[in-house]
């Protein structure tokens, strides 16, 4: 059984965690995937991946244990594979086929601007404390104030390859297959805000 959450801590969705877990295990085996979980201080999920929504802090020490154990061309790799099996499942069971046709069918400018009204509403499910931003036009920007992903580590270069690659996988099913998300700001390289910026 998951542990209780707290009522006041922030939550995000469960799939950051088993998405990466996924990633971890599928790339590098289950023996490093468990050493991962280890190092977050997550070993129960081993065994039993949560199934509500878990405390944003767990989020925060899984990926900073993916950076902490493994190289960072291998770390942002998993991070990167971990988003795309994100946006998959969330294809697969989370956004109705009827609405994922009506996109598909819409120009892309139309498409995307729902698409990204979507997401807005759904915030609460992956952002935890962080507000998000929503900036229309080509490119569009997805702009995370105080993102939990930023907390991660600190350094030279943006950290946020799991949502630029969640954001990449949805749009590319979803708004044009042409499209390319790339993150142009990041808190933890000192700026603002994490800013995705998504072109096609």
């Amino acid at each position: 059984m998951d542990p209780p959450v707290p009522p006041d801590a922030a939550r995000i969705g469960p799939n950051a965690l088993i998405r990466t877990a996924e990633a971890l295990t599928a790339r590098l085996g289950e023996p490093t995937c468990r050493r991962v979980l280890d190092a977050a201080g997550l070993e129960r999920y081993a065994a039993a991946p949560p199934a509500v929504m878990v405390p944003e802090d767990e989020v925060v020490a899984l990926h900073r244990a993916v950076r902490a154990v493994l190289d960072r061309p291998t770390a942002d790799a998993v991070m990167h594979d971990a988003g795309v099996r994100t946006a998959r499942y969330l294809l697969a069971h989370r956004i109705p086929r009827p609405a994922q046709r009506v996109l598909r069918a819409l120009p892309a400018g139309l498409a995307a601007r729902l698409l990204l009204g979507l997401i807005a509403r759904h915030a609460w499910t992956f952002a935890g404390s962080a507000e998000l931003q929503i900036v229309h036009g080509k490119p569009a920007r997805v702009i995370f104030h105080g993102s939990p992903l930023a907390r991660v580590e600190a350094g030279d270069r943006p950290v946020c390859g799991f949502y630029v690659a969640t954001f990449e996988t949805l749009f590319r099913a979803l708004v044009d297959a042409r499209t390319v998300a790339r993150e142009t700001a990041c808190a933890a390289t000192g700026a603002a805000a994490c800013t995705l910026e998504l072109s096609w």
